[in-house]
């Protein structure tokens, strides 16, 4: 092993699925496999053993199966980061979004059997090899091999000088976030009252069944209502919008009444639902009565919709660094010079309601 790459231990119940994720990851120069496990059980004397970085572990196996073994993870070697591996099903979803509350980095689901079998593989290397690399980038506390994804634009003046609050009644919170997400929303929404008296939009990066999920998931624990959202649905406040996974989401107006629009329009950013794309429809409809929030996130969706409502007089709040899992998303908006405010999770949802009024 070259000393300096990031240790993974890969582990499924399919021989097939082990070897082909470790020939992929393997390919990669930062990274390197420091063995397999068939189940959760062997995973956790080999981790003793092989003392890995980051652990990929399958969802459901047999002996011990990928949410025991998390727990076991997290409560003997909480240093280790673990993403996991879904299968594409209403119970893989479920299980999934459960993980991510147990502590796990990430996820990243399964080849459904579908295409080819290079195609498939060749997903799994765009899906997994950066979220590897973006939990060394923050976790690794020798701050060795540290990875900076994308660079950041060049500061841009923006039209309302940051932490001028003009006080405008907003109208509608939207909000954009990827890696970490399910958490963060888990802190934010709850928090909520039951009455803000405006609609929630959110755009999470997640495949169709996991929105779905997710949405539940923060349903059962908040004030507010909180759905997938549906095409054509008429908006009204007091609700949590979710873009359903593989679909677009837009605010518009048609016949006096705001309404809910989904598209299977052009990937943006690599993602559909896009948050720029909310953004944007969210600028239009709302312009300064809207207010914008991104949280942690990789990559830049959200960046160019959060500048285009700013540019419309909106609001924006980003999350701070220290509070992100990954602090890409917010670190393009913030070091462009387009958030009003930087604030820690913690104090994310009484920021956003100080900001209504």
């Amino acid at each position: 092993m070259v000393s300096g790459k990031i240790k993974v231990l890969v582990v499924d119940d399919a021989a097939v699925f082990r070897q082909s994720v470790s020939t992929v990851l393997n390919a990669d120069s930062d990274i390197y496999v420091v063995g397999t496990a068939p189940n959760g059980k062997i995973a956790l004397t080999k981790i003793e053993q092989l003392n890995p970085d980051v652990v990929t572990l399958d969802v459901e196996m047999p002996e011990m199966d990928g949410l025991e073994t998390l727990k076991n993870i997290k409560q003997k070697f909480p240093h280790i980061g673990v993403i996991m591996f879904s299968v594409h099903t209403e119970r893989g979803a479920k299980q999934t979004i459960e993980a991510l509350s147990l502590g796990a980095f990430d996820f990243v689901t399964k080849p459904s059997g579908t295409g080819s079998f290079s195609a498939s593989m060749n997903r799994i290397r765009e899906e997994l090899v950066p979220l590897i690399k973006e939990y060394w980038a923050k976790f690794n506390k020798k701050g060795e091999n540290r990875v900076i994804i994308q660079k950041p634009p060049e500061r841009r003046a923006p039209v309302i000088p940051p932490g001028i609050k003009l006080k405008i009644k907003k109208e509608a919170v939207a909000i954009g976030v990827s890696t970490g997400g399910p958490n963060a929303l888990a802190e934010i929404i709850p928090k909520f009252p039951a009455k803000i008296g405006v609609p929630v939009f959110i755009v999470q990066h997640m495949p169709p069944i996991f929105t779905k999920q997710l949405a539940e998931r923060l349903n059962s624990k908040s004030n507010l209502r909180v759905v997938e959202a549906r095409d054509n649905e008429i908006i009204t406040p007091d609700k949590v919008y979710i873009a359903p996974g593989n679909y677009h989401m837009e605010v518009k107006e048609r016949n006096g009444e705001k309404i809910i629009s989904l598209n299977q329009g052009p990937l943006e950013n690599s993602c559909r639902p896009a948050v720029d794309v909310l953004f944007r429809s969210v600028a239009k409809l709302y312009g300064k009565k809207a207010l914008g929030v991104i949280l942690t996130g990789m990559g830049k969706d959200g960046f160019l919709g959060s500048e285009m409502m700013k540019q419309n007089g909106a609001y924006i709040i980003a999350q701070d660094q220290e509070s992100s899992v990954v602090w890409g998303m917010p670190r393009f908006v913030v070091e462009a010079g387009i958030a009003d405010e930087v604030v820690n999770l913690n104090e994310m949802t009484d920021t956003i309601l100080s900001n209504l009024s």
